[in-house]
Formats: structure tokens, sequence, C-alpha cells
């Protein structure tokens, strides 16, 4: 076997292998999250099943897996089974350009090099990547609205796709600032320069990643923007006509596009890897890395409890009127700082 072949299966196994690993902690934060719930108001939480309810996630598993399905007789079929698919998919493809480690790691096996590369694509467009495929979720929200033939899932997928056009714009230009300060577009490259010049780049563009987070609790349909599904006004929204693993996947999907949301804040703006000794020892990064993801994912889950919902109107406003002139301002000062600095400095 050429070593062009092994190359190519290593990386069908590590793609694997990330895609296994997100739904695995989709599953863990289920659990992660309803004991912190009920932590903040003051709840027990899941404590029957398990240490601490910890297997509460393989009975709800098995529910979701085992629950029969049933397909209403007033649907499109069609493009109701397809809609959980196209909802999830794209949450895990967004997690290609993400570098887990700073270098690749190589070993011998049976004659072969063996590499295991901390990424899955390292294009020189990753951040418009991840903007491109992380909004094709919403055609899988939408879809799944449309094709129930229920006024309250149509709802909620209008809903849905009315709140794409409002946080996409200014999520896209909040990065701006740090394209502008790193020079390149590059995931891995952000991440290196972060790591050289020992500052996280959520110190140089506070604002950038405030608007960034705030935008990708609206993505991932996490309160106080879950208007896609509000129970009191939309019974269940876009997933109403939807039960067993169907309602489980798009159950998924929020929480994969939430994780990944989160490794992308931690690897833009909080340095990713980048560590005491992370570049000498790889394996640290990826723990420098979750721990930032970590805290990330808390933050996400602590504004639920405390913040409400918002109404769909105040939401657009806020985006329109708010978010997105704040994001083009603060574009417009990074650009006016470094054009300052370099002709002070002369960098030209």
């Amino acid at each position: 076997m050429d070593q062009f072949y092994v190359d190519l299966i290593t990386q069908f196994i590590i793609i694997g292998a990330l895609a296994t690993a997100l739904m695995a902690a989709f599953g863990a934060m289920t659990i992660v999250e309803r004991r912190l719930l009920a932590k903040f108001v003051m709840r027990m939480g899941p404590n029957r099943v398990g240490p601490q309810g910890s297997l509460q996630l393989i009975a709800d598993g098995l529910k979701m897996f085992f629950k029969e399905e049933v397909i209403p007789g007033h649907v499109d079929k069609l493009v109701y089974l397809m809609a959980p698919g196209l909802a999830l998919v794209p949450a895990l493809m967004a997690f290609a350009v993400v570098p887990l480690a700073s270098e690749p790691i190589q070993f011998p096996l049976f004659g072969y090099t063996i590499t295991i590369n901390p990424w899955i694509a390292d294009i020189n467009v990753g951040i418009l990547y991840v903007l491109a495929v992380g909004s094709l979720g919403t055609y899988g929200v939408v879809l799944g609205g449309w094709s129930s033939n229920n006024k309250y899932s149509l709802l909620g997928g209008l809903r849905t796709s009315a709140q794409m056009l409002s946080y996409e714009l200014p999520m896209g230009v909040s990065l701006l600032g740090v394209l502008l300060i790193v020079g390149s577009m590059r995931v891995n490259d952000i991440v290196q320069w972060q790591s050289d010049n020992w500052v996280w780049l959520i110190l140089l563009q506070p604002v950038a990643f405030l608007i960034f987070f705030i935008c990708g609790l609206a993505e991932a349909g996490r309160s106080p923007f879950d208007l896609p599904e509000t129970e009191n006004e939309l019974i269940a929204g876009f997933q109403t006509e939807y039960g067993g693993m169907k309602f489980g996947l798009f159950f998924g999907a929020e929480y994969v596009h939430m994780i990944v949301l989160a490794f992308i804040m931690a690897t833009v703006f909080l340095g990713g890897w980048a560590g005491p000794f992370a570049e000498t020892f790889p394996p640290l990064g990826t723990v420098y890395l979750l721990l930032k993801v970590a805290v990330i994912i808390f933050v996400m889950i602590w504004v639920r409890p405390s913040v409400p919902r918002v109404r769909f109107d105040k939401l657009l406003n806020f985006c329109w009127k708010f978010l997105l002139p704040l994001s083009i301002a603060n574009a417009a000062v990074t650009a006016l700082v470094l054009a300052v600095l370099a002709t002070a400095l002369g960098w030209w």
C-alpha cells in the first residue's frame, strides 16, 4: 500500500473520531447543562439514574432510539426526513478548520509513517468557511418547519430565516478587526499570531468578542434567542411534528453548534492551543484549548437562567440598529489605530 493511501485512511479515521467525539460531547452536555441549570435555580436536576445522574444520558438515548417513529400524513415526506440531517451536518463540518494542537504527530507503524493532524483542513479562508458552513444549518431548521405543514412549525422556520438575516452580518463584520490585526483568514495563523505575540485577541478586540458571542447564541438557537422553538408561543416551533431520533438530531444539532462555536471563540479570541510549552508538547495545547472551551460553554449555559427570552422584533432591531453599526465602528477604529501605528513605527 502506498503512503498516499495510508494518509488518506488515517485522515478518514481522524474525521470519524472527531465526529464521534462531538456527538459524545453533545450527550455529555445534556447532563452538564441540566445539572448546572439546577444549581443556578436551586433545584436538584438529574440525580437518580447513576451517580449524580450521570447515566441519565443512556436512559434518554435509549428512549429516543426505541421510541416509535411516527410520520404525520400531511408532511412533505422527503424534505421532512432530510431536515434533521441538514441541521446537524453543517455544525459538524464547521469544526474542520479548528486546530486542536500546534503540530502534527508522526510515528512509524508497520513500515509506514502515520501522521495525525490536529486539524482536518488548514485552508487559507478558514474564517469565511466557518461563517459560510455555520449558516447552512439554518436550512435544516427552515425546511423542517416548512415541510411539516403545520402553522406553528412554519412560523418557527420563518423566524429562523429572519433571525439568520439579523445576526449574520454583525457576526461576520465583528471578525474584521481580528483579520486586520492578524492579516490572515487562516485559523492556524490567527492562533500562531497570538502565540508569537503572547496576547489574546480578546484583549485587543473585546467589543468584537462580545458581538460574536451574542451572535453565536443566536446562531445556535440558545436562550435568550431560542425564538424558532418558543414553547409559550409556537408549541415547539419548527420541531413540533418531530419525535424519536429525528427530534434527537435537531436537539443534537443545537448542542453541537454550541460546542463548535465555543471552539471557534476559544481559537480566535482566547489563543486556542497557545500556552506555556504548548509548541514543545502539542498534547498540552489541546488541554489548554479544552479548558478555554469549557469556560465559554459554562458562560453560554449561565446566560440561559439569567436572561429572559427577548421578543422577536426586539432581536431584529437589536441586531440591525445596534450590533451591526457597533461592529462596523469597531472595524473602522481598528483600521484607524493600525494605520496610525504603522505610520508612527514606519511599517509602510
